[in-house]
């Protein structure tokens, strides 16, 4: 596996140098070691995995600071080098021509679902967690599998439902789970509302969608 700061993000490569690619939109904590961490679980995997800094270095641990931090970004460039990196994963020599995945947190999800229904050509597969999107969904072409917290203060459940039964009303392929006794970060390890075995199971769901969805073109050899 091969892994590289790459200015405005983090790359991870499988040791087979290719593989299907998955884009990583980390949570209002900035990009941290965890999901820098994750870039290299999903490259141990046989993923490629990039992982753009949406705040340009800046992390942080306090709920408080983390909110300030999204409050004062600047959305449209933040939508910029979300769809730019969307662009740079699947034009990377070591990803096929075909649809990359998306895996979002919080934050990092909300946008992900953006992509997905923003630029679904390049899309194929998009994974939230504990997080919602409001915009039209019909152009999406994506699968989607969502995981939600029982008890989350942060997530709207009114919001959850209603994008969860316009995906199927859209006729999309869609599954979300709920995680029973969870909250809101139960899948990041380095948050006091950790669940193991909730993340545990959520990982396990999580790779054999991506590996279910994203089918590499037989010519690149992945």
């Amino acid at each position: 596996m091969a892994s590289r700061s790459a200015g405005t993000g983090y790359v991870t490569v499988p040791d087979a140098g290719h593989g299907p690619g998955v884009l990583v939109l980390h949570s209002w904590w900035g990009l941290t070691p965890f999901f820098k961490g994750l870039c290299d679980r999903l490259a141990e995997e046989g993923f490629v995995a990039l992982a753009p800094d949406l705040f340009g270095g800046r992390t942080t641990d306090d709920p408080d600071e983390a909110r300030a931090m999204l409050a004062e970004s600047d959305m449209d460039a933040m939508a910029h080098l979300v769809r730019a990196s969307l662009f740079a994963l699947h034009n990377m020599p070591a990803t096929p021509s075909a649809p990359v995945g998306t895996l979002g947190f919080s934050m990092g999800a909300s946008w992900a679902l953006w992509l997905a229904g923003r630029v679904p050509d390049l899309v194929g597969a998009t994974v939230v967690f504990y997080g919602t999107q409001n915009i039209d969904m019909t152009p999406a072409t994506s699968a989607f599998l969502g995981h939600f917290a029982e008890n989350d203060t942060l997530v709207d459940p009114d919001e959850r439902t209603l994008l969860e039964a316009d995906l199927h009303v859209l006729e999309k392929d869609v599954e979300f789970h709920h995680y029973p006794g969870t909250e809101h970060w139960f899948f990041e390890a380095d948050r006091p509302t950790y669940d193991e075995a909730a993340a545990t199971l959520a990982w396990e769901r999580t790779l054999a969608f991506l590996r279910d969805r994203l089918k590499a073109d037989p010519d690149d050899g992945t």
